[in-house]
């Protein structure tokens, strides 16, 4: 009968690769009363049918540097626990079949040399040298990773659980998590069952989901939602080929196929556009597979083996069908969830959970054992997921889109086209009748751009100028000389109040936010090392009531991080974004125009930057709040949804143009605004950011202490600002930025500065011991898919650096 311990200061459910990894890592930290409750046997999910590829190279640095760390993990576990993981550095290409997916793999391959990657560009014959069976017809040209590889994931897995039992962990399989009590936002213990029938309930610290494509089940039992979906997957393995030698990992993503030499074998796996959908998964399962659905294989195997054809030659020894897990957003969950103060999470891997596993454990060990993330995860973090999106059915449609979206085109701005229209503005009608062309964050509908009559409303993707450069240059146009209209009504809107409001907002945000009612603060929520949590506006309404306003893709997780920091204070806060529109009249003209629609007085003296007051417009209120994101005079009208369409046909008919949100972006970066989340992360010091401003030096918030250090050595680096001397390239983001020949960062963001006459962007800069003229003496260069650039560095804005327009 199993008999397992009554306390344990962690549980894990779910014994794949990464609930081991995790366990690993946190005994590795010291943590030895660590209990792993597995259902079956270890891997007997989806970790044991997983292909095995090892690649080091990710979208972001952090991501890169996870993946790099599994590998060099991989290759030690070994020696540590005695059990081989099979990790062989074979390396990896990929190619490309037209000169746009060329142009990715360049600018991934700059993005490369700056993390550190070693990385090749190379021809069709040099892909033909090193995979010489491979037909190269059609193929524009590929990159080389000497250093990607593979392994044995089940082994993989069971090393892991050997090191984790080595110091002190208890790994029981064929133990299943039945329930849970809870205290509050606190879970205390989990029951669990065993499959000989005992039963019992482990009292607990923390308690962590790593029940892979089980992990949306497993997340409604802890009240913790984990947005997840398990797809079909599908591979064959062929006979054994005469003379085959180790090969590199080939894919071949135009054709949705990678290939795999493994035992004088080939594998051949797919990532199709519409993928299958499936489950949910029984208890039963273990170690099983799904119905092979040769039709739906056919078109790509049939195309491998075109691009393979010694293929032709070769009996297929395993056709495969396995499920994976899959996220609404193609990125994996990692963090404590939101509105619970200890249930964790580390699931839904998108096929790439073997490479992942070591560096996610690892991080998220890292996050449980300081009470802080270790470095920026802001890319998987679950608190980026929305309460709804644990929709079965929504992540079903999902799900048929974003498995085949790891081998789909990664252009700028490709949207979604699965699971849409979930949540939209209340004028998403007004705007859809005008031409708007909408993007989804969060899973709200927004108007990205505005067609022209008789212009398709959609995108046509391209690395090069889309099909709407034309057209956002003609909105910042209006935006910077004449007046324009954009809906905001995504955004966050948080309410905090209570008679605790004012001291709680002073502990969390770094600017003084003990102004009078009526007194708009730009403010920053800081961590102990001063990194920025938050990047927000906050509003007294009232002496007990402030509204904070934050992206719409961080709103939850800035309602849970002020949530965890009320305690004993008689606060609260509330998500009131539904409550209310909030349409943005930007421009020159802006005063001209609302004031004609209102008989308050808008002038600079009555009505000064960075103020809010109700107003009247039309036949009906609003609350007005004088600040901009696109550098220009302007307000923010607040209105409640029920009066949100009558507002914003009052403001329409007094005749601005209206104007789309990538719009906003291009003016912000003229402007040198900061992004949340590109600019400015939990790691990014508010100082380093250019922040240092709008933080107060009287002390007593979180992070206060780190602030006064950076102030009085100086920073180490700082956030400059780009303009390329030549009008054509186009910047988006991790573009290498090279100071006097050498790479020392990457663009955190990027879009064209329609008003200056060419592509801006900004990136960190390391700059220990320098000023900032030394920094500006320096010769910059943008690395643009392997072209250096000429850039214009700056440390205050391009467009108005005094900041007398939005004044005005």
């Amino acid at each position: 009968m199993v008999d397992l311990p009554t306390r344990a200061r962690a549980v894990i459910i779910g014994g794949g690769v990464i609930g081991c990894s995790v366990a690993y890592h946190l005994t590795k930290l010291g943590w030895q009363d660590v209990v792993l409750l597995e259902r079956k046997r270890l891997s007997s999910g989806t970790t044991w049918h997983a292909a095995g590829l090892i690649a080091q190279l990710r979208a972001s640095a952090n991501m890169t540097r996870l993946a790099k760390y599994s590998q060099e993990l991989y290759g030690d576990l070994e020696t540590e626990t005695g059990i081989a993981t099979g990790f062989r550095r074979c390396g990896s290409i990929t190619v490309a079949l037209t000169d746009e997916r060329h142009e990715e793999l360049r600018r991934q391959a700059a993005m490369a040399r700056a993390f550190g990657v070693e990385i090749e560009e190379i021809t069709p014959q040099e892909v033909r040298e090193r995979h010489p069976h491979l037909d190269i017809e059609g193929i524009v040209g590929g990159v080389y990773l000497p250093k990607d590889g593979q392994g044995d994931p089940a082994n993989i897995a069971l090393a892991l659980a050997r090191g984790a039992k080595a110091r002190g962990a208890l790994i029981q399989e064929g133990a299943r998590a039945t329930g849970v009590a809870r205290d509050g936002v606190r879970v205390t213990a989990v029951r669990w069952q065993a499959e000989d029938g005992g039963t019992g309930t482990i009292a607990c610290d923390h308690v962590v989901n790593c029940a892979g494509m089980w992990g949306r089940d497993v997340g409604e039992m802890l009240g913790a939602p984990v947005p997840l979906q398990a797809c079909e997957h599908f591979y064959v393995v062929t006979t054994s080929i005469p003379g085959l030698t180790q090969l590199p990992v080939l894919r071949v993503p135009d054709e949705c196929a990678y290939f795999k030499e493994d035992a004088g074998k080939i594998l051949i796996g797919a990532f199709e556009p519409a993928a299958k959908p499936w489950g949910p998964p029984s208890e039963d399962f273990e170690f099983d597979q799904l119905p092979e659905d040769m039709d739906h294989f056919a078109p790509i195997l049939e195309a491998a083996v075109a691009r393979m054809p010694m293929l032709a030659e070769a009996g297929i020894q395993t056709a495969f069908n396995g499920p994976e897990s899959f996220t609404p957003d193609d990125a994996y969950h990692l963090g404590l969830c939101p509105g619970t103060d200890n249930v964790w999470v580390a699931a839904g891997f998108n096929s790439i959970g073997i490479q992942s596993a070591g560096g996610a454990g690892m991080a998220l060990a890292a996050w449980m054992d300081r009470g802080g993330k270790p470095f920026d995860l802001g890319d998987v973090d679950i608190a980026r997921m929305q309460p709804f999106q644990r929709n079965r059915r929504y992540l079903r449609e999902r799900a048929s889109e974003t498995l085949g979206l790891l081998y789909a085109d990664h252009f700028p701005y490709r949207q979604k086209a699965t699971a849409r229209g979930v949540r939209r503005s209340a004028v998403h009608r007004h705007l859809a009748e005008r031409g708007a062309v909408f993007g989804e964050v969060a899973g709200w509908e927004r108007a990205n751009w505005f067609a022209r009559p008789g212009q398709p409303a959609e995108y046509g993707y391209s690395w090069g100028r889309q099909v709407f450069f034309d057209n956002v240059a003609e909105e910042v146009a209006s935006l910077r000389t004449d007046v324009g209209l954009y809906d905001m009504s995504s955004f966050g809107k948080l309410r905090i109040e209570g008679p605790d409001a004012e001291a709680l907002l002073t502990r969390l945000c770094a600017a003084d936010v003990a102004v009078p009612p009526g007194r708009i603060v730009y403010t920053q929520m800081l961590n102990e090392a001063g990194g920025v949590e938050a990047d927000v506006t906050v509003t007294r309404l009232s002496e007990t009531a402030f509204l904070m306003v934050t992206p719409a893709a961080t709103v939850t997780a800035d309602k849970s991080h002020i949530a965890r920091q009320i305690g004993e204070a008689r606060a609260v806060v509330t998500d009131v974004t539904a409550g209310e529109a909030c349409f943005a009249l930007m421009g020159p003209r802006s005063r001209e125009v609302l004031q004609s629609l209102t008989p308050d007085d808008l002038s600079a003296e009555a009505f000064p930057f960075g103020t809010a007051r109700e107003i009247e417009i039309g036949l009906g209120l609003a609350r007005a709040h004088r600040l901009s994101y696109v550098g220009e005079l302007g307000w923010e009208i607040y209105v409640s949804t029920d009066m949100a369409a009558h507002v914003f046909e009052t403001l329409l008919d007094a005749g601005p143009r209206l104007c789309g949100l990538h719009a906003m972006d291009c003016a912000r970066l003229e402007k040198g605004f900061r992004h949340f989340g590109h600019d400015m992360t939990s790691e990014d010091h508010v100082v380093e950011a250019g922040l240092g401003f709008a933080v107060r030096r009287s002390g007593g918030h979180i992070g206060a202490e780190a602030v006064a250090r950076v102030r009085e050595t100086g920073p180490s680096r700082r956030l400059v600002q780009f303009r390329l001397t030549d009008p054509t390239p186009l910047l988006y983001h991790n573009e290498p930025i090279l100071r006097d020949g050498r790479i020392v960062g990457v663009l955190t963001s990027g879009a064209y500065g329609h008003t200056l006459g060419a592509a801006v962007g900004m990136g960190y800069v390391p700059c220990a011991g320098e000023s900032a003229d030394d920094v500006l003496r320096s010769s910059f260069e943008i690395d643009v898919a392997g072209h250096r650039v000429p850039a214009e560095a700056s440390l205050s804005p391009f467009h108005d650096p005094k900041g007398t327009r939005l004044r005005s």
